[in-house]
């Protein structure tokens, strides 16, 4: 299910003119899947649901519901306990550390605390999964600079992130994190450090990535950005998954 809000915002041209249009088979799949840390308690409990390709959805619930361990299982950085986790097509409990690897690339990721690099500058931030990737300067760097011009940052690209406010570096994660053009975004409280304005323009950006083709799963405490849209809500309580729309 695609989002929808008031408004079209659309997204820079040259992010539009070369996103992917994914695969067909589902982004990700849990099937019964538990997760206990240790010797302790079930943290998610039977938890099954797909993520279909070109979706888009919100993961919410309370503190302590098991969301931040949803999304580090479709991260790949932990395996569950029990049941079994898909992340495009391959069941993850076996696979080598290079397939994990090339699947990471294909998601882009957005955490709450940001984990900018404090010697490079926001530019550099930014481009750095395209570096990663082995692209020369040359090809991204327009593009990287119309993104930061986009997400209100145009003016502060050469400075370093110790000196960015709370809501700079937000928006440069979520710059970082779209400007591959990934097949799957998630996100962490992506707008908890902006103000409401702006953090409707990001959502907005996020939506029409979602229309172009990558799927979005955004974690979300915030009940008035979810209403901003018509989107399905994935609802954890007490380790359980419950699907609304």
């Amino acid at each position: 299910m695609g989002g929808k809000c008031g408004g079209d915002l659309g997204v820079p041209d040259r992010m539009r003119d070369s996103l992917l249009s994914g695969a067909e088979e589902p982004v990700v799949q849990f099937e019964s899947v538990g997760m206990r840390y240790g010797l302790g308690p079930e943290v998610l409990s039977d938890v099954s649901f797909q993520i279909a390709p070109h979706s888009f959805q919100f993961l919410t619930g309370p503190s302590g519901a098991g969301k931040t361990t949803l999304l580090r299982l479709i991260l790949l950085s932990v395996r569950p306990t029990r049941g079994l986790v898909s992340v495009f097509g391959e069941e993850v409990s076996g696979i080598a550390s290079d397939t994990l690897t090339s699947l990471r690339r294909r998601m882009g990721v957005v955490f709450q605390d940001f984990r900018l690099l404090d010697h490079l500058t926001t530019y550099e931030n930014v481009a750095l999964p395209l570096r990663v990737q082995g692209r020369a300067e040359t090809s991204y760097r327009a593009e990287v600079v119309e993104l930061l011009r986009w997400v209100g940052l145009g003016e502060r690209m050469h400075v370093l992130p110790p000196l960015l406010s709370g809501g700079e570096k937000q928006r440069a994660a979520i710059a970082r994190a779209l400007i591959a053009r990934p097949e799957l975004l998630l996100a962490d409280e992506p707008t908890g450090n902006v103000d409401p304005g702006l953090g409707r323009r990001l959502l907005r950006l996020l939506i029409e990535l979602n229309r172009l083709g990558t799927s979005v799963l955004i974690a979300t405490h915030d009940f008035a950005l979810m209403d901003l849209c018509d989107a399905r809500r994935l609802v954890l309580g007490q380790g359980r998954l419950t699907v609304e729309g």
